[in-house]
């Protein structure tokens, strides 16, 4: 941003905060209000692949099992289950208290209709029909097919009672079905508008489809009929609607909530960090007596991945040589990046590529701490001794983190390497690292479920790009074996200590650089109660209040 524009930029935000309009009480209903900028592309559970659907999702709908706050796995319509002693084989038994949102294609006009196991059964094997082609369809991976590739392992026994056989035994099963794309939906409802139900969504949960102009307003209603209450008895949810806006600007959405006409940001963007925060990372003074800000560790890892493929064209042989990947590493004072350009909003990539907030997260799982000497030290074992005769390095990025790679150059520079920055637009980043036409990547790494093998599963050589996440092509027959252990052991202790010494091989053999592990930030009203963070970001809003 030019220095006339941020000017600007701040001077309006001055007349907001002089004029100090108050919105909330024009009305008795209480509605809580976000904005999406990348707008929201379905309502259909079974397209559950980013947060900008996830979040609309979560309020209308509910699966056999979710997370509470600390990402302990607790009932969601099951209100127990059964896992069988070989770990193969699930059993789960339904609340009886629970009914779909009223919607005219049930049997009795404008009714609604309890949930039966008979539902998630249809549910669940929605996710793998080819003619939905939806891109959850890998969550069922585990479960017994046929040898024509159709699921066979789940089965409603009768109303209540719901069995899912596995074909092998699987410890993050249960993590897995706490995803949206596991949510429950009426048969009757979805096979009618087929492909519209993406915008006709029918769920269980705490609130209800209103209103939906693609592109400027969607609302959703109170579930009047949600089956939750609160530890004091108290029917949930207690907020009357949800107002989603779309403004695509992420500077006009915060002039909106400094307007107190949206009640919540999720993440500071750049445009105005510095109004918001101070060096330290806190809300600044002016702000305290009308927003809340609360952070946590967030399940994202940021890194920069290296091809590890040797390709003349990328020109990459250089970093074949796992002594310049570690040169790279060892030469990024991670602590100053985050203090001078996250404003100490993150915390260090000082250890392995499992987050901290994951449960079984390890510290003792030991990274490359900023060491010049020790970075020069490699440049000799690579054979370029005080950075002699280094070929230009190119890193590829996206807008957003041109800052971040800028800095990142400034001190590879100091040791004799020669790098050039490629900026790519978001898409086409995301495209060309998948068909192995970067060599050397910015990318990052958001959990889809709190389970350490989520994180290690991306350098396993079965999921080479682009059949799977692993970008770097990273192969290792040991660490493929001892993953391939640990996703059969059903033992946690047992488990933990494998993920351990899988994380501490990705640092030996450096086929990525770990930058920092980010922190949710999310900024509210402070007329907002009931609000909680959580390490996924996920968006709950069944036991807020607005008062």
């Amino acid at each position: 941003m030019d220095k006339n524009k941020r000017l600007i930029f701040f001077f309006i935000i001055l007349v907001i905060l002089s004029c100090d309009k108050r919105n909330e009480n024009k009305n008795a209903k209480t509605s809580f209000r976000y904005n999406e900028s990348t707008g929201i592309s379905s309502l259909d559970p079974a397209f559950t692949k980013d947060q900008s659907t996830i979040w609309p999702c979560l309020q209308l709908y509910n699966g056999l099992v979710s997370f509470d706050s600390k990402l302990k796995i607790v009932p969601g319509l099951a209100q127990s289950w059964e896992i069988s002693k070989d770990g193969l084989n699930y059993i789960f038994h339904l609340k009886n208290t629970v009914y779909f949102h009223r919607n005219s294609l049930f049997a009795t006009k404008d009714s609604t209709r309890a949930v039966t196991a008979y539902d998630f059964e249809y549910s669940l094997n929605r996710l793998t029909n080819k003619k939905v082609a939806s891109p959850g369809s890998w969550v069922m991976n585990s479960v017994r097919r046929d040898s024509t590739d159709i699921l066979t392992g789940i089965h409603a026994i009768n109303d209540s009672t719901l069995s899912i056989f596995l074909t092998r035994p699987n410890p993050s099963f249960l993590g897995l079905l706490t995803m949206p794309y596991c949510s429950v939906i009426p048969k009757e409802v979805v096979e009618f508008y087929g492909n519209d139900y993406r915008s006709h969504p029918c769920g269980t949960g705490p609130f209800k489809f209103g209103f939906w102009k693609e592109g400027v307003k969607l609302i959703f209603l109170k579930n009047e009929n949600y089956f939750k209450v609160d530890s004091s008895g108290r029917r949930l949810p207690f907020l009357d609607a949800i107002e989603i806006s779309f403004i695509n600007d992420k500077q006009s959405a915060f002039i909106e909530f400094l307007k107190g006409n949206l009640d919540f940001i999720s993440g500071i963007d750049a445009s105005y960090k510095d109004e918001l925060l101070t060096r330290s990372g806190k809300l600044q003074m002016k702000y305290k007596n009308q927003f809340v800000m609360e952070t946590e560790p967030y399940l994202n890892t940021e890194y920069l991945g290296l091809l590890l493929e040797n390709d003349i064209q990328l020109s990459n042989e250089i970093l074949q040589n796992v002594h310049i990947r570690k040169a790279l590493s060892y030469s990024i004072d991670r602590d100053k990046m985050i203090a001078y350009l996250k404003n100490n909003i993150g915390t260090p990539g000082n250890f392995g590529f499992v987050p901290p907030g994951i449960p079984s997260f390890d510290s003792t799982v030991l990274g490359y701490r900023y060491n010049i000497q020790q970075a020069k030290n490699e440049l000799k074992l690579a054979g370029h001794e005080n950075g002699e005769n280094l070929p230009a390095i190119k890193l590829s990025t996206t807008g957003n983190y041109v800052d971040l790679c800028e800095f990142i150059k400034s001190q590879w520079e100091e040791i004799g390497f020669k790098i050039q920055i490629d900026v790519n637009q978001a898409a086409i980043h995301r495209k060309m690292i998948a068909e192995k036409k970067l060599a050397f990547f910015r990318a990052s790494w958001l959990a889809d479920y709190p389970d350490a093998e989520n994180y290690l599963s991306l350098f396993y050589s079965k999921n080479f790009t682009p059949f799977g996440p692993n970008t770097t092509h990273y192969s290792n027959p040991n660490y493929d074996l001892l993953l391939e252990k640990s996703m059969e052991e059903v033992n946690d202790s047992i488990r933990g200590i494998m993920y351990r010494k899988l994380d501490q091989l990705v640092i030996a053999d450096a086929p990525v650089i770990i930058l920092y592990y980010d922190k949710v930030v999310r900024l509210f009203r402070n007329n907002i109660h009931g609000f909680s963070t959580n390490p996924m970001n996920l968006l709950m809003l069944e036991t807020v209040e607005k008062k």
